[in-house]
Protein backbone atom coordinates (compact mmCIF):
# COMPACT_ATOMS: atom_id res chain seq x y z
CA UNK A 1 0.00 0.00 0.00
CA UNK A 2 1.24 3.49 -0.85
CA UNK A 3 0.00 6.85 0.39
CA UNK A 4 0.29 10.10 -1.53
CA UNK A 5 0.80 13.12 0.75
CA UNK A 6 0.25 16.68 -0.38
CA UNK A 7 2.34 19.55 1.02
CA UNK A 8 1.49 21.08 4.37
CA UNK A 9 2.52 20.88 8.00
CA UNK A 10 4.45 17.62 7.73
CA UNK A 11 6.55 17.18 10.84
CA UNK A 12 4.12 14.63 12.35
CA UNK A 13 3.58 12.62 9.17
CA UNK A 14 5.52 9.41 8.43
CA UNK A 15 7.03 10.74 5.20
CA UNK A 16 9.80 8.64 3.67
CA UNK A 17 10.60 10.71 0.58
CA UNK A 18 9.55 13.94 -1.11
CA UNK A 19 8.86 14.02 -4.84
CA UNK A 20 8.69 17.56 -6.10
CA UNK A 21 7.88 19.69 -9.11
CA UNK A 22 10.92 21.29 -10.71
CA UNK A 23 9.28 24.74 -10.52
CA UNK A 24 11.06 27.14 -8.17
CA UNK A 25 8.23 27.81 -5.71
CA UNK A 26 7.65 24.08 -5.25
CA UNK A 27 11.38 23.43 -4.80
CA UNK A 28 11.53 26.03 -2.04
CA UNK A 29 8.58 24.41 -0.25
CA UNK A 30 10.06 20.91 -0.57
CA UNK A 31 13.46 22.02 0.69
CA UNK A 32 11.92 23.68 3.75
CA UNK A 33 9.93 20.54 4.56
CA UNK A 34 12.92 18.27 3.90
CA UNK A 35 15.05 20.36 6.23
CA UNK A 36 12.44 20.02 8.96
CA UNK A 37 11.86 16.27 8.69
CA UNK A 38 15.25 15.17 7.30
CA UNK A 39 14.18 13.22 4.22
CA UNK A 40 15.48 13.26 0.66
CA UNK A 41 13.87 15.25 -2.15
CA UNK A 42 13.67 14.04 -5.74
CA UNK A 43 12.61 16.47 -8.45
CA UNK A 44 10.42 15.51 -11.40
CA UNK A 45 8.90 17.41 -14.30
CA UNK A 46 5.89 15.10 -13.96
CA UNK A 47 4.65 17.27 -11.08
CA UNK A 48 5.00 20.75 -12.60
CA UNK A 49 1.96 22.97 -13.08
CA UNK A 50 0.19 22.76 -16.41
CA UNK A 51 2.08 24.33 -19.26
CA UNK A 52 0.26 27.39 -20.59
CA UNK A 53 0.83 28.99 -24.01
CA UNK A 54 4.19 30.79 -24.07
CA UNK A 55 2.36 33.96 -25.12
CA UNK A 56 0.96 34.43 -21.58
CA UNK A 57 4.18 33.92 -19.62
CA UNK A 58 5.62 36.91 -17.75
CA UNK A 59 2.45 38.94 -18.39
CA UNK A 60 0.14 40.28 -15.68
CA UNK A 61 -3.05 38.28 -15.08
CA UNK A 62 -5.10 41.28 -16.20
CA UNK A 63 -3.29 41.62 -19.54
CA UNK A 64 -6.11 41.70 -22.16
CA UNK A 65 -4.31 39.44 -24.63
CA UNK A 66 -3.48 36.89 -21.89
CA UNK A 67 -7.10 36.87 -20.75
CA UNK A 68 -8.22 36.28 -24.32
CA UNK A 69 -5.71 33.46 -24.87
CA UNK A 70 -6.56 31.72 -21.58
CA UNK A 71 -10.29 31.96 -22.38
CA UNK A 72 -9.69 30.46 -25.82
CA UNK A 73 -7.66 27.60 -24.36
CA UNK A 74 -10.33 26.78 -21.74
CA UNK A 75 -13.14 27.12 -24.33
CA UNK A 76 -11.37 24.42 -26.34
CA UNK A 77 -10.64 22.14 -23.37
CA UNK A 78 -13.04 19.54 -24.83
CA UNK A 79 -11.48 19.70 -28.30
CA UNK A 80 -8.95 16.91 -27.83
CA UNK A 81 -6.81 17.96 -30.80
CA UNK A 82 -6.76 21.72 -30.14
CA UNK A 83 -3.62 23.64 -29.17
CA UNK A 84 -3.42 27.42 -29.20
CA UNK A 85 0.36 27.12 -29.39
CA UNK A 86 2.60 25.10 -27.07
CA UNK A 87 0.37 24.57 -24.03
CA UNK A 88 -0.74 21.24 -22.61
CA UNK A 89 -4.26 20.33 -23.58
CA UNK A 90 -6.55 17.86 -21.82
CA UNK A 91 -4.98 14.84 -23.57
CA UNK A 92 -1.46 15.96 -22.61
CA UNK A 93 -2.45 16.58 -18.98
CA UNK A 94 -4.28 13.27 -18.72
CA UNK A 95 -1.21 11.40 -20.00
CA UNK A 96 1.07 13.23 -17.57
CA UNK A 97 -1.27 12.52 -14.63
CA UNK A 98 -1.26 8.85 -15.61
CA UNK A 99 2.55 8.80 -15.71
CA UNK A 100 2.77 10.58 -12.34
CA UNK A 101 0.46 8.02 -10.71
CA UNK A 102 2.37 5.16 -12.33
CA UNK A 103 5.59 6.56 -10.89
CA UNK A 104 4.03 6.78 -7.41
CA UNK A 105 2.61 3.26 -7.65
CA UNK A 106 6.03 1.80 -8.52
CA UNK A 107 7.83 3.48 -5.63
CA UNK A 108 8.94 1.23 -2.77
CA UNK A 109 8.14 3.85 -0.13
CA UNK A 110 4.69 3.74 1.46
CA UNK A 111 4.52 7.38 2.56
CA UNK A 112 5.39 9.80 -0.21
CA UNK A 113 4.94 13.54 -0.02
CA UNK A 114 4.43 15.15 -3.41
CA UNK A 115 4.87 18.88 -3.78
CA UNK A 116 2.89 19.90 -6.86
CA UNK A 117 0.52 22.64 -8.02
CA UNK A 118 -3.23 23.21 -7.78
CA UNK A 119 -4.41 22.67 -11.34
CA UNK A 120 -2.27 19.59 -11.80
CA UNK A 121 -3.26 18.23 -8.38
CA UNK A 122 -6.89 18.29 -9.50
CA UNK A 123 -5.85 16.56 -12.72
CA UNK A 124 -4.08 13.83 -10.74
CA UNK A 125 -7.14 13.33 -8.56
CA UNK A 126 -9.49 13.15 -11.54
CA UNK A 127 -7.27 10.57 -13.24
CA UNK A 128 -6.83 8.58 -10.01
CA UNK A 129 -10.60 8.25 -9.64
CA UNK A 130 -11.60 7.73 -13.30
CA UNK A 131 -8.47 6.31 -14.90
CA UNK A 132 -8.55 5.93 -18.67
CA UNK A 133 -12.32 6.57 -18.59
CA UNK A 134 -11.71 10.20 -17.58
CA UNK A 135 -13.32 12.58 -20.06
CA UNK A 136 -12.57 16.25 -20.52
CA UNK A 137 -16.08 17.12 -19.26
CA UNK A 138 -15.57 15.18 -15.99
CA UNK A 139 -12.12 16.67 -15.60
CA UNK A 140 -13.41 20.19 -16.09
CA UNK A 141 -15.95 19.62 -13.30
CA UNK A 142 -13.13 18.60 -10.94
CA UNK A 143 -11.00 21.57 -11.94
CA UNK A 144 -13.74 24.09 -11.21
CA UNK A 145 -15.54 22.34 -8.34
CA UNK A 146 -12.59 21.32 -6.16
CA UNK A 147 -11.21 24.50 -4.67
CA UNK A 148 -7.84 24.41 -2.97
CA UNK A 149 -5.87 26.41 -0.45
CA UNK A 150 -2.32 27.11 -1.51
CA UNK A 151 -0.90 24.76 1.13
CA UNK A 152 -2.99 21.76 2.06
CA UNK A 153 -2.71 18.05 2.56
CA UNK A 154 -4.32 15.70 0.09
CA UNK A 155 -4.04 11.99 0.73
CA UNK A 156 -4.58 9.38 -1.93
CA UNK A 157 -4.41 5.75 -0.96
CA UNK A 158 -3.20 3.05 -3.32
CA UNK A 159 -3.67 -0.70 -3.31
CA UNK A 160 -2.84 -2.53 -6.53
CA UNK A 161 -5.09 -5.45 -5.51
CA UNK A 162 -8.24 -3.34 -5.91
CA UNK A 163 -10.08 -2.96 -9.20
CA UNK A 164 -9.70 0.80 -8.87
CA UNK A 165 -6.40 0.98 -6.96
CA UNK A 166 -6.51 4.71 -6.06
CA UNK A 167 -8.89 6.27 -3.56
CA UNK A 168 -9.27 9.70 -2.06
CA UNK A 169 -8.77 9.77 1.69
CA UNK A 170 -8.31 13.49 2.43
CA UNK A 171 -8.80 16.50 0.15
CA UNK A 172 -6.85 19.72 0.66
CA UNK A 173 -6.92 19.70 4.46
CA UNK A 174 -5.52 22.98 5.69
CA UNK A 175 -7.15 23.10 9.14
CA UNK A 176 -3.80 22.00 10.65
CA UNK A 177 -2.04 25.17 9.55
CA UNK A 178 -1.15 27.69 12.26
Amino acid sequence: MCKFWGPGHCSKLPIEIILCSTMQRAKETAEIIAGTIAVNVEFSDLFVERRRPHEVYHKPKNDPRSIEINATVMKNFHNLEYHFSDEENFVDLKMRAKKALELLAKRLEENILVVTHGFFMRMILAYALFGEDLTSKECEKYIYALHMENVGITILGYDEKNTNPWWLWVWNDHAHLD
